[in-house]
């Protein structure tokens, strides 16, 4: 039906959901205020068929929408909201919520380890909140506009799965010089090129893991295949990219295949 993400941090958590096809989302009800950027596609309310805006922010209660194929969209649900400010909350400015979440969202596409991950979505929890209470006091510093030599690079590490890392290669077809690459990007991402070539390939082992149709995923087949020959390193990296080992990602699967069987 499509891809269900989720981030948690010690003041709550982000989900991002993918439909790839029409959907329907009933019988949740949060205790908190809920924002919500729609990435893609058309999000409304199960309801009343209220379509839902770009930075929508919804009031505590019930929460029942559904989503058109294709749709994507990131929600935010903070654990608490400060009790004494309750009477005071506000949707707030859709224009400054979305300019937070954009923030994010590019910040966790170049992210080093998942504690940087936790940390940013945090910071955008905390920034919502303040939001919702004043305006004053929320830093909303631009979306990086990356070179477009440097996003030459990254499309190319992203979208040719089969390439192996050479980057005087990369800086020929991004057009500038090995040094000057490796600054760029370390400068406008935080990431070295050979960092997010890594990056890219945890990830792509991760959704072979989560997405096989096998009973039992073969992670080392899978890490193999990423050009990951020892075992032990992979996992490592794996941990720090993801909070969890591949045989804990395994788990949860199973766990999540063994619950939809007894609904089914």
């Amino acid at each position: 039906m499509g891809a269900l993400s989720l981030l948690e941090s010690p003041v709550g958590s982000v989900i991002c959901l993918q439909a790839s096809r029409p959907m329907i989302v009933k019988g949740w009800h949060s205790s908190t205020p809920v924002w919500i950027r729609v990435l893609n596609g058309a999000m409304q309310s199960a309801d009343d068929a209220i379509p839902f805006a770009p930075g929508d922010a919804r009031s505590p209660g019930s929460l029942a929408f559904q989503l058109s194929a294709g749709s994507q969209v990131a929600l935010v649900i903070p654990r608490e909201f400060p009790g004494e400010a309750e009477g005071e909350w506000r949707r707030g400015s859709r224009s400054r919520i979305c300019a937070l979440f954009d923030r994010f969202l590019f910040q966790v596409a170049f992210a080093r380890s998942h504690a940087h991950s936790v940390a940013s979505a945090r910071k955008l929890i905390q920034g919502l909140i303040r939001h919702s209470l004043s305006e004053e006091g929320v830093d909303l510093c631009c979306v990086p506009s990356l070179d477009r030599r440097l996003q030459r690079a990254i499309e190319k590490i992203e979208q040719e799965s089969d390439w192996e890392f050479d980057l005087p290669q990369l800086a020929r077809h991004s057009g500038v010089s090995e040094r000057n690459l490796y600054y760029l990007m370390r400068r406008e991402t935080g990431l070295t090129p050979y960092r997010f070539y890594q990056r890219c390939r945890l990830i792509r082992v991760r959704r072979r893991l989560v997405d096989c149709q096998c009973e039992i995923p073969h992670i080392s087949w899978y890490a193999a295949d990423e050009g990951f020959s020892h075992l032990g390193r992979f996992a490592a990296l794996y941990r720090e990219h993801f909070g969890e080992l591949p045989s804990q990602t395994v788990q949860w699967r199973r766990s999540l295949l063994d619950t939809a069987d007894e609904f089914a």
